[in-house]
């Protein structure tokens, strides 16, 4: 398979998600929302900082414009008040099934070969 056949169905995402009225996302930002809603929790900064192999700094950064977004929120924890949680919303979980519908609609156009 070429790179123009594994990456034109993305293409057509990434392109969907800019024209619509979605957060514009880093890639950062990506792959920590992506890491909270489809990897067993709980989640914590220090964790995903982990996980990503990511300063804990930038994690807070990335969880900053997503909190914005209302796509995570941050609690602290309630037996250890220095731990802060990352917990999924629902609106993160509705901007997730969009993303997914997009993701499945440009596959079935790309092995319809439609592009």
């Amino acid at each position: 398979m070429s790179q123009n056949d594994l990456l034109t169905p993305w293409r057509e995402v990434m392109v969907e998600m800019v024209r619509g009225d979605q957060p514009d996302l880093s890639m950062r930002q990506w792959a920590l929302l992506l890491t909270v809603y489809l990897t067993p929790g709980p989640h914590t900064v220090r964790r995903l900082s982990e996980d990503l192999e990511v300063p804990k700094p930038a994690i807070s950064r990335a969880l900053d414009a997503l909190s914005i977004h209302g796509l995570v929120k941050r609690e602290r924890h309630d037996a250890d008040r220095r731990v802060v949680l990352v917990r999924k919303t629902a609106d993160g979980s509705e901007f997730l099934d969009r993303f997914a519908e997009a993701v499945d609609a440009s596959e079935r156009s790309a092995d319809l070969g439609y592009y």
